[in-house]
């Protein structure tokens, strides 16, 4: 049985606010970790560096792991899984 509903955190119709935050959660402390700010990404060769740097790097690659199992608990529910009722959710709720 899934933990969680994977399925309609990721649906990028329905949940655009969802993976903003995840994108966020996972490549905020990169850019942190390498000192860049968002104003440093102001090329494709730069951001692609930045993401084969971290994905070299064990620790940035663990941080980048722990932020993304962080942020998709739903905090609404009792411990790290999602309730029954929201494992049921084909739509986000209203």
């Amino acid at each position: 049985m899934n933990k969680w509903n994977l399925k309609i955190r990721f649906n990028w119709r329905e949940n655009k606010t969802f993976i903003i935050r995840f994108v966020i959660a996972v490549f905020l402390p990169v850019l942190a970790y390498y000192g860049y700010k968002a104003e440093d990404l102001t090329s494709w060769a730069t951001v692609w560096d930045i993401i084969v740097r971290a994905l070299s790097n064990p620790y940035v690659l663990v941080t980048m792991v722990v932020n993304a199992l962080n942020i998709i608990p739903d905090p609404t529910s009792k411990g790290l899984t999602d309730s029954e009722n929201a494992l049921s959710y084909k739509e986000p709720a209203k």
